[in-house]
C-alpha cells in the first residue's frame, strides 16, 4: 500500500458547511451540522488520519482542502482582492497545524488538485504553496483529468510542482473540440449527460496524452504509483476496470540511462 485517502473529511476542513456535507461526512464528523463544529471536528480527523497513517508504514495521505472562496471564481459581482485573501489565510490557519502534524509523523499531504479546492489549477497551486511558506509536507496528489478540460497545461504541472508530487492518480477525460450545449461550468448536469463539454473516460478513451505525462514523471524521477483512478458513465465497470489496468501497465516505461547518441562519443 502506498497511500491512503481522506477526501471527503478534508473538503469540510475549509468549505462553507451546509446541508450538502451531511452526504459525505461521517456522522461523528458532521455532528449536528454546526459549520464551525463540523470543520474543527473534520481538522481533528485529519490529523488522526496522519497519526493512522504513521502506524500503518505509509507516508502519504492524499485529499482535498475544501475552500472558503470558491463561490468567488467568477469575478461578478466584481472581485474584491481582499475577500481572496482571506480565503487564502483561512485555508493557512486551519491547515498549517494539520501539516504540522502531518510533518510530526513522518507523512505528506498530497491535494488533488480540483475544481471546488483552494488549487484547482497551476496559478493557484503556486499560491496554496506560497500560503503555507512552502511547507515540506503540502504537496499534491497529481491528476490530469481535473486540469485538462479547463485548458490547464497538465504535464507543465509536473515539472512546476517537481518536487511536490507525492502521488500520481491515472484518470482521463474527454471534452469536445466542437461547440456544445453545455460550457465547461457543467450546467447543472450529471455526469456521463452527452451534452456536457466534458465528461470522464476510461483510460485511453479520452484526450489525456499520458506519454507525455510519462515522459515528465521520469523528468522528475516520479517512483511512486500510478493509481488508476476509473470513472466513466458510459462504461461497464468490470470491463473498464481490466481495460484501464492494462492500459496504464501499457503506457508506463523506464527511462533511458545513456543518450540514444552516446555511442558517437566511444
Amino acid at each position: 500500500m502506498f497511500a491512503i485517502s481522506n477526501h471527503l473529511v478534508g473538503q469540510a476542513v475549509c468549505d462553507k458547511v451546509d446541508i450538502r456535507h451531511k452526504n459525505i461526512l461521517p456522522d461523528y464528523v458532521y455532528g449536528d451540522g454546526n459549520p464551525e463544529d463540523v470543520q474543527k471536528r473534520a481538522s481533528d480527523e485529519m490529523v488522526n488520519t496522519a497519526e493512522a497513517a504513521k502506524r500503518l508504514g505509509i507516508d502519504v495521505v492524499n485529499g482535498f482542502t475544501g475552500s472558503s472562496i470558491w463561490h468567488l471564481i467568477y469575478a461578478f459581482p466584481p472581485m474584491v482582492p481582499e475577500m481572496v485573501d482571506e480565503g487564502f489565510d483561512d485555508f493557512a490557519n486551519r491547515w498549517e497545524p494539520i501539516m504540522d502534524a502531518f510533518k510530526d509523523n513522518g507523512v505528506r499531504f498530497g491535494l488533488e488538485v480540483h475544481p471546488t479546492e483552494i488549487a484547482f489549477d497551476i496559478v493557484t497551486a503556486e499560491r496554496a504553496v506560497r500560503t503555507l511558506n512552502g511547507h515540506e509536507a503540502f504537496g499534491f496528489n497529481y491528476d490530469p483529468s481535473h486540469l485538462g478540460y479547463q485548458g490547464v497545461d497538465y504535464v507543465s504541472f509536473i515539472r512546476k510542482f517537481s518536487d511536490r508530487i507525492f502521488h500520481v492518480h491515472f484518470k482521463d477525460v474527454a471534452w469536445s473540440s466542437n461547440q456544445v450545449d453545455s460550457g465547461v461550468f457543467g450546467s447543472y448536469l450529471e455526469f456521463g449527460d452527452n451534452r456536457r463539454f466534458w465528461n470522464f473516460r476510461s483510460l485511453g478513451r479520452g484526450n489525456i496524452n499520458f506519454e507525455e505525462i510519462i515522459r515528465a514523471l521520469n523528468d522528475i524521477q516520479y517512483s511512486g504509483p500510478l493509481s488508476v483512478e476509473w470513472e466513466d458513465s458510459g462504461m461497464n465497470r468490470e470491463t473498464g476496470a481490466s481495460e484501464a489496468a492494462a492500459f496504464a501497465k501499457g503506457v508506463d516505461f523506464e527511462t533511458s540511462e545513456v543518450a540514444f547518441d552516446s555511442f558517437f562519443a566511444e
